[in-house]
């Protein structure tokens, strides 16, 4: 079944959207090219991470380097960093040495560093139900993870709409089913039609049903997070939970250098059950943190570092990671905007800021404003991909899906972007220097004038030796228009219902599934109904 194959069978598409032709239009036997990496190959040998084997872009000076470090040292000496309606975690902070003034925490040049680097783990296993998709966190590791948070959604026969637990269930089962992804994300969508307070609840089981990945743990609010940590518990036992990572929490700051209850209370439930925290300063720079790229870069450091280091005197060892969301907006109407220059040497500047802090660096993927999946969704989300994997980022977020500044996640776009992930899983392999990729004794036997069409060696390698794309079309004109013209857009529309027609549920103990609804069920029963 297709849950075992690669994506590369939709190269081509015919009107029932399977791969029927090969790449250049040609008659004769129809082979499927596959590019390393995407043979069709079982799940269970399938790589669940990317191991990167190409360098990291380093965009800053050792100069520029500490001058963002001292500088973030000075934001929290003298300005500090408040934490609001949690007396407890002004404790933790007192306790340790910090000067607590109301909510305000100020810190001592080198303190948050100091408390981080004796004991966060560089890198760490957060391991999934299905064993074989234990995603390895840090180090020169990549992982892939879908949209987070739209109550959006869309596809080219729907149109835009509000997304439903439907929605959300269907998405999990096309994320399960694409190869270029590595973890199950979290809120891919907003299911609007399952009370607030409840449908983290459904949204849990949903991707422990539907999935096999790695699991995102609910965010907000001390409650939700000790929901998850419960569930996650009936299925891999408490034992299991308290001494290995098997959620990944993202913890926002209000910025400028503001944390409110809601998110250190579920960092304080992840951190205290040994799961992992990325601490993430969530900011659009010119409105919640300066317009100027050094300037953002010491607060996002500055709120990092104070974040980071809560989790490590809550519970020292507790993965935590240190998290960069930064992009620009529109000084002309304030909206955010994404993909430009800015951004990017801001994310590269926080992924070289993270290795000399010495946890993983979390950042984010595909954004756009576009409110369709153009040229400009493609254009900006690419961008910031690219700019992600070259930051040396160890966990990307939205790396698939996303529209509409994040308020929209589209069908089409989340294969679309796959099909980026993937030419970006085939980049970091970095350069071949094999005996085979060398291929001396194939320009030894062609010799000059000839050509390497027939040589053994092209027909031994043509089946791997290129990215094959899902959704790119490379025939001739009239080979496209006589398959119907289709764009890229329309043939992804294909290629994710094919997903959902081919998708098979992964195995999972019947009674754990059972226990896991019971939980629910009893959970949903004990609480009113509320929208906010």
């Amino acid at each position: 079944m297709f849950q075992r194959q690669s994506l590369s069978e939709y190269s081509s598409v015919d009107e029932s959207g399977i791969g029927l032709t090969d790449t250049t239009g040609n008659s004769g036997p129809r082979r499927k090219r596959r590019s390393r990496g995407q043979k069709r190959v079982p799940s269970s040998t399938r790589i669940p991470y990317i191991k990167r084997k190409i360098a990291n872009y380093d965009i800053l000076s050792e100069e520029g380097l500490c001058l963002i470090e001292q500088n973030a040292d000075e934001i929290l000496r003298d300005i500090g960093m408040e934490f609001h309606n949690d007396p407890e975690i002004l404790d933790y902070f007192r306790n340790a040495g910090a000067d607590v003034d109301g909510v305000r925490v100020r810190f001592e040049s080198g303190m948050c560093r100091q408390i981080i680097q004796a004991t966060a783990p560089r890198q760490y296993t957060q391991h999934a139900r299905n064993p074989d998709n234990n995603v390895e966190i840090g180090g020169d590791n990549t992982v892939l993870s879908p949209v987070y948070g739209p109550p959006f959604v869309t596809d080219l026969d729907q149109g835009r709409r509000y997304a439903t637990l439907e929605d959300f269930k269907n998405l999990n089962r096309i994320h399960q089913m694409l190869p270029q992804l590595h973890h199950c994300g979290g809120i891919v969508c907003e299911p609007v039609d399952v009370p607030v307070n409840k449908r983290h609840l459904d949204m849990m089981l949903s991707h422990i049903t539907y999935g096999d990945r790695a699991l995102f743990g609910a965010l907000i609010g001390s409650e939700r997070a000790e929901d998850s940590v419960a569930m996650v518990k009936i299925l891999f036992g408490d034992d299991f939970v308290d001494q290995n990572t098997v959620l990944y929490g993202v913890s926002n700051t209000n910025a400028p250098l503001v944390m409110d209850d809601a998110m250190s209370g579920s960092l304080k439930v992840y951190a205290r059950n040994n799961q992992a925290v990325a601490c993430t300063p969530w900011m659009i720079t010119g409105a919640m943190s300066p317009c100027t790229e050094a300037g953002t870069l010491a607060q996002l450091l500055a709120e990092a570092l104070a974040t980071c280091a809560l989790t490590q005197l809550i519970r020292p060892g507790t993965p935590c990671l240190m998290g960069s969301f930064a992009t620009a907006m529109s000084m002309q109407s304030g909206a955010p905007t994404f993909g430009m220059p800015e951004a990017a040497r801001t994310v590269l500047a926080a992924g070289q800021l993270a290795r000399r802090l010495g946890v993983p660096f979390h950042t984010v993927g595909s954004l756009t404003s576009s409110k369709v999946a153009d040229g400009q969704a493609q254009q900006e989300g690419s961008t910031s991909l690219i700019m992600a994997v070259l930051a040396g980022a160890n966990f990307i977020n939205h790396a698939t899906g996303w529209l509409e500044g994040g308020l929209c996640t589209s069908f089409e776009k989340t294969i679309i972007d796959a099909d980026m992930c993937g030419k970006l899983i085939e980049f970091c392999h970095g350069v071949d220097l094999s005996d085979n990729a060398q291929a001396m004794d194939a320009i030894a036997e062609v010799g000059p004038g000839s050509h390497f069409l027939s040589s053994a060696h092209t027909l031994n390698n043509f089946e791997d030796a290129y990215y094959c794309s899902i959704t790119a079309d490379a025939n001739s004109f009239e080979q496209w228009q006589s398959e119907g013209s289709l764009d890229t857009t329309q043939r992804a529309n294909k290629i994710w219902k094919q997903l959902l027609a081919e998708y098979q549920q992964p195995a999972i103990d019947p009674a754990k599934l059972e226990a896991l609804q019971e939980y629910v069920e009893v959970r949903k029963a004990s609480m009113p109904d509320r929208n906010y």
